[in-house]
């Protein structure tokens, strides 16, 4: 049951000694308290979550980014009896990766398209909704869906970074905009496209929101911003990697990357006109303990090690936390996971702090599981590498340097410099993406959603070429697609894994495992009740318990889940909620592929258990609809350029091998690939950009347009009937009276 003291503390307000802080939570001027308590009332609130668990303040609950809560009421005993409380659709049917943020009863949920949706939290009625208007062809401008992580709240304030740059911040009771800010300066050393997005959660450290973006496929040049919480203006800039010219951006970052960052960068290469990368489009995390904001940076632009920067150095600071100060953005610390990166290893995954044992004392450490495969523990306060190890089979390094946590890589990896191909594990998916860890203090363990998913690298031939509204890697995307031959595809379907890793930080060993039957599995919640609750991409929700990882509770939530679930309670009562909804660079890229573990159709929707809970959801279409019979004749001539153009330009929203994967319109079923013209209005005009498709008639030429419509024609000929019977032979998730509810 929750703490009778837990219990009492029913609303924010009042909880701090400070007189101020219901002037704060609603909204009202607290100057004398912010002078006082540089923290400001709702920072405070977050420091000591654990007085209030029936909120959920900021991203990861705490500061600490832990996702642990206290809340017992419901445990290993009784979740079998959990059951749907409410639900509410949302008008979007694209990913949702949103936390929820809970604040007195209000849930203050985000979406795709970067929408907010303020909800009674024990009921679900609408209280207010927020649509920024992001325009439609900023869709192809991100490399991964319109998808929106989440949102800050601070002294009466919602904050929200939307897909298209800017940062807006909102009254919490009405939902009326505050002030917006475009986080995006115009500023051409930013790189040369400046294909800007923002997906990301602010966090919101000694009154300044944080904010990054990302871009690094297209051309970008990484960096964060802290903006004053109450007016909106820009306090400080830092940028992850060099201007080209190694010169001053008068930012934050103008000592470390002059004198330090750009003599490990080669003095040309595409980086001078790409960017470099290191866009920071995840983690933020603000450490109250040691009074440290890190930075988590993200991969180079091109990713292509050789093109990018002559294969020379390090390339500081791609794949790297980064300590700053809150107020300034001074350079404190780095620690580079990944040098010389050319995989796509990202290291903005979740940053996490700890107290652990290391060595008969309690040190207060980060933990972090990034794309590489590797788990790291490194102390907090001055990024000294403590210990490491993979946490996963990888095959691109032989292990880590024990004393400075360098990786040594294997010299088969590095197919930019040796001019062959590399089967990598993982691959730019990494073993762990943007699906959140936790960890629980009860058990010790921290619960990573890892993956599987292997790709083939080769070198963009004859040098980098960048295309326009493209990806731009300097690979050769044709080759790096997925295997076209049913025992290439046998194989990969192998490799393809998914699974929750119970690690042991101090001991740096899986404890037990939970395996998946694919990949792209949503983000995990540890409880007090010994509970880790996960949406699987095949539309289940689980209730695992937290010793030992027995299934106690299953849910078919009719739709793909790779979000993270929260809990929170209102009035005393405890609530699960998660936000469904399947998407991202996965199901987009991989298409077909990515439906190998098993067939759903996406719908999003948030969903609320408890333990008394009554709804019911409505039966949804869950096997799609059925294909048209595509035209019988195509050019057989065209069809190879048009795959090469489809792979190009196409590929990364609508599939590999012009196979859908359930999220974005498969093409192959497409009306308009029945008409030249009707194909050309939308690819070559843009019919439907205000829907996201945006136009590439300044791209690619009418004939080259033309030709990927012969390939879409091809590719439907060819995989109709298998595609007619996979929805003959589809079936929902089959009843098991031991795991509690099924609907």
């Amino acid at each position: 049951m929750i703490r009778p003291a837990s219990a009492k503390r029913t609303s924010l307000l009042g909880i701090l000694a400070a007189g101020t802080f219901l002037a704060a939570a609603l909204g009202q001027p607290s100057g004398p308290a912010r002078a006082a308590d540089p923290q400001g009332s709702t920072g405070e609130a977050i420091i000591h979550a654990d007085d209030h668990p029936e909120n959920w303040l900021t991203y990861g609950r705490t500061y600490s980014e832990q996702r642990y809560s206290p809340l017992d009421q419901i445990n290993r005993e009784n979740v079998g009896n959990l059951k749907l409380a409410w639900y509410y659709d949302l008008d979007t049917n694209r990913g949702q990766e949103g936390t929820p943020l809970i604040v007195d009863g209000v849930m203050y949920a985000s979406t795709n398209w970067s929408k907010i949706k303020a909800l009674k939290a024990d009921t679900g009625e609408l209280l207010w909704a927020f649509d920024p208007k992001v325009p439609g062809n900023i869709a192809d401008k991100g490399c991964c869906d319109t998808v929106n992580r989440g949102i800050a709240y601070w002294n009466g304030k919602i904050y929200i970074g939307t897909f298209d740059g800017r940062l807006i911040a909102l009254d919490a009771k009405t939902g009326r905009q505050v002030w917006s800010v475009n986080t995006i300066p115009k500023d051409a050393a930013l790189g040369h496209q400046r294909s800007y997005t923002v997906d990301g959660a602010p966090r919101i450290a000694k009154g300044r929101v944080l904010i990054g973006n990302g871009g690094s496929e297209f051309g970008a040049r990484g960096f964060i911003s802290a903006f004053d919480a109450e007016t909106g203006k820009l306090d400080w800039r830092f940028y992850t990697v060099p201007n080209n010219k190694n010169e001053p951006d008068h930012a934050a970052s103008d000592n470390v990357l002059m004198n330090k960052a750009y003599k490990t960068w080669g003095s040309n290469g595409a980086w001078v006109q790409q960017g470099g990368g290191g866009t920071v489009w995840d983690s933020l995390v603000y450490d109250p303990v040691t009074d440290l904001v890190y930075i988590a940076v993200g991969n180079g632009s091109p990713w292509n090690y050789k093109y990018r920067s002559e294969g020379k150095g390090d390339d500081l600071f791609l794949g790297s936390i980064v300590a700053v100060k809150p107020e300034t953005g001074e350079y404190v610390w780095h620690f580079q996971a990944t040098p010389m990166d050319e995989w796509d290893y990202t290291s903005v995954q979740q940053i996490m702090t700890l107290d652990l044992p290391i060595n008969g004392e309690t040190r207060h450490v980060i933990v972090h599981a990034p794309k590489n495969g590797f788990f790291y523990v490194l102390d907090a306060k001055t990024g000294q590498f403590i210990q490491g190890t993979n946490y996963t089979f990888e095959n691109w390094a032989y292990g880590l340097d024990p004393k400075t946590g360098r990786p040594i890589i294997n010299p088969e990896a590095l197919y930019t410099l040796n001019g062959k191909e590399w089967y990598a594990i993982p691959g730019p998916l990494g073993a762990h993406n943007f699906m959140s860890m936790a960890y629980s203090p009860k058990t010790g363990l921290v619960y990573i959603p890892v993956h599987q998913i292997p790709f083939m690298y080769k070198n963009q031939a004859g040098g980098f070429k960048a295309h326009p509204d493209s990806w731009n890697v300097g690979l050769d995307m044709v080759k790096t697609g997925l295997p076209d031959t049913p025992e290439a595809r046998t194989a990969y379907l192998k490799d393809l894994k998914g699974w929750i890793a119970a690690w042991d930080p101090v001991k740096m060993k899986t404890v037990w495992k939970i395996d998946h039957k694919g990949p792209w599995n949503g983000g995990i919640l540890a409880t007090g009740g010994d509970l880790l609750f996960q949406g699987l991409a095949t539309g289940e929700f689980h209730a695992y318990d937290a010793t030992n990882g027995n299934d106690l509770f299953r849910f078919n939530a009719q739709s793909g889940i790779i979000a993270p679930p929260v809990t929170y309670s209102v009035n005393g009562k405890q609530f699960v909620a998660v936000e469904v909804g399947w998407g991202g660079i996965y199901p987009f890229s991989a298409g077909g592929m990515s439906r190998a573990s098993g067939w759903t159709v996406n719908h999003s929707y948030i969903a609320a258990f408890s333990l008394d809970g009554k709804a019911k959801l409505p039966p949804m279409n869950d096997l799609g609809f059925l294909p048209v019979k595509p035209p019988a004749q195509y050019d057989k001539n065209v069809v190879d350029k048009g795959y090469f153009e489809y792979e190009t330009y196409c590929q990364v929203c609508h599939g590999d091998g012009a196979e859908g994967g359930g999220v974005l319109p498969d093409l192959r079923w497409s009306g308009s690939i029945r008409h030249p013209d009707a194909f050309y209005n939308v690819v070559g005009r843009g019919a439907l950009t205000a829907y996201g498709m945006d136009r590439f008639d300044t791209s690619m030429k009418p004939d080259e347009i033309e030709s990927i419509r012969q390939f879409i024609i091809k590719r439907a000929n060819e995989t109709y009937e298998r595609e007619v019977e996979a929805r003959k032979n589809a079936s929902g998730i089959p009843e098991n009276p031991t795991l509690g509810i099924t609907q």
